[in-house]
């Protein structure tokens, strides 16, 4: 067991340096990084989505007018006994 779990170890050891290298060249871009800036563009695409949510709710309460709740509502109605 130790065996396999030393075999693994060093196995993606070699994977995760041979996938972070580039090519040789100084300019170009390995696959991790483009997995890496890929997840950062999910995790703004998913704070994005709230936000637009939030906004949306902060504008519709600032233009659409009040609701003013009537207490008058509440005393004209009829009453039971009467």
């Amino acid at each position: 067991m130790k065996v396999l779990i030393a075999m693994v170890v060093s196995l993606l050891i070699t994977v995760t340096q041979a996938l972070a290298s580039g090519s040789g060249d100084g300019d170009s871009v390995s696959l991790l990084m483009i997995f890496f800036m890929g997840f950062g563009a999910l995790i703004l695409v998913f704070q994005l989505v709230p936000a637009v949510v939030l906004f949306g709710g902060m504008l519709k309460g600032l233009f659409l007018p009040a609701v003013k709740k009537s207490t008058e509502a509440v005393s004209e109605s009829p009453d039971k006994n009467s």
